[in-house]
């Protein structure tokens, strides 16, 4: 069962709570520190992130009033490359929080093999308040204030929860008027008249969809007619559902924060899909019957996909799923309590650190098209996709098979291998 994360020289800037994001992780860690051998020598560099910034982005709001937000960027690891990590607005944005979702992108980024750190930012906003040039200033004043450590070879930003291209537009023209030239690579996620990637706006939805379908055949779980429990249809989630309602599935429920649907016979996802991007979200929809938001994890399925904020599938929740297979479309959604009771009961779970790595692999795959200023098909990009994830995915299998191990412990050995063999070999400097 659960045990709790190591106390061991406690960092003195966070004091973590029993079921936060960083205890959350810090949990992970302790259980994958058996498996790595003469590296777990290395170990403390895990929990400790290399840096992290806290700055005060004040900006001047329409009418006239100064206002001043928490922003943050956290560089949890660099041994294997520059940082990498989204950027969210969010009202309940924390240092710890952003530090744990750091934390995930090293061994996200490692578990997949792409040649970044892992690294995450964000600042404490209700955007929906914002007004478009309020929201503008923000982000502009945001990458000011932390343009002494982002760059195409020290930290790549990307979109994240309440980011998307126009934000990172905003970001790249910030940094490059400061640098004195354009430089489209230091940020990903963009428009593709600036340098984006083609394929980048549903790669992470397709790599929840890649993994799923591939533990679905593993596990001998047939698509057509499976039952899809999604919670969160934003990018993430609506994308999913889309690919594996192409592949037969059906969407029998669904949950964001405006409420919770459910449909025995199936949702139409094309036409929530229209119906969230009018109202903002799932409530409202007649396709469907409004149902309580905890009932939403007793609606009978054969897939669960949470995509939206972490600590989502609480051990009482692990309880009532009749899932059978759980894909994490979101950073760090379940509770190491319910993992447990998860592998207990048989349901297996594709971690988070492989689920959602579409999102990042393409992301890479737009950096190097940036450097090269040579770009793909949309077509190359998704094959190359495929590739990576699936490569990725098999290896994971194998080593969980190997080691007796979830595939969640399986990714962090993986992954926590590359790391700490890269900080072993780079030595300590100084």
């Amino acid at each position: 069962m659960l045990q709790k994360a190591s106390p061991k020289n406690p960092l003195s800037y966070i004091d973590p709570q029993p079921d936060s994001p960083w205890q959350t992780y810090l949990a992970q860690v302790d259980r994958v520190l058996p498996y790595l051998g003469d590296l777990a020598r290395w170990g403390e560099t895990l929990r400790r992130p290399k840096r992290a910034l806290i700055v005060d982005v004040p900006i001047e709001m329409d009418d006239g009033t100064v206002q001043h937000f928490e922003g943050y960027r956290v560089q949890h690891n660099l041994s294997r490359g520059p940082g990498k990590g989204g950027v969210r607005y969010h009202p309940q944005v924390t240092l710890e929080e952003v530090m744990a979702l750091a934390a995930w992108m090293t061994v996200k980024n490692a578990a997949v093999g792409l040649p970044f750190g892992g690294a995450k930012g964000g600042i404490r906003v209700e955007p929906s308040r914002l007004s478009r040039k309020e929201l503008e200033r923000l982000t502009r004043r945001y990458t000011s204030e932390i343009g002494i450590i982002i760059g195409p070879q020290q930290d790549i930003p990307a979109p994240d929860v309440n980011t998307n291209a126009q934000i990172m537009a905003w970001m790249m023209d910030t940094y490059s008027m400061n640098i004195g030239g354009t430089a489209t690579g230091v940020v990903t996620g963009k428009p593709v008249q600036l340098g984006g990637s083609l394929g980048r706006v549903k790669a992470t939805g397709r790599g929840v969809f890649v993994t799923g379908r591939e533990a679905a055949r593993r596990i001998q779980l047939p698509l057509e007619g499976a039952r899809l429990a999604v919670q969160g249809f934003g990018n993430v989630g609506s994308i999913a559902a889309e690919l594996f309602a192409d592949a037969g599935a059906k969407l029998v429920a669904v949950q964001d924060h405006t409420g919770a649907l459910q449909a025995e016979q199936g949702l139409d996802v094309a036409a929530l899909q229209a119906h969230v991007q009018q109202h903002g979200g799932v409530a409202g929809f007649k396709g469907g019957q409004a149902i309580a938001a905890d009932d939403f994890w007793s609606v009978p399925c054969d897939i669960l996909i949470p995509a939206a904020l972490e600590g989502q599938v609480t051990e009482a929740r692990a309880r009532m799923t009749t899932a059978k297979l759980v894909l994490e479309g979101a950073n760090g959604p379940t509770l190491p309590g319910a993992d447990d009771i998860l592998a207990e009961r048989g349901v297996l779970v594709v971690p988070d650190v492989i689920c959602n790595a579409g999102g990042v692999t393409v992301s890479y795959f737009e950096w190097v098209q940036d450097f090269s200023s040579f770009f793909w098909s949309e077509d190359e990009i998704n094959a190359r996709l495929d590739k990576i994830l699936g490569g990725a995915f098999l290896h994971i299998w194998d080593t969980a098979d190997r080691l007796k191990i979830t595939l969640r412990t399986a990714a962090f050995v993986v992954a926590c291998e590359r790391v700490l063999e890269a900080r072993a070999e780079r030595g300590l400097y100084p």
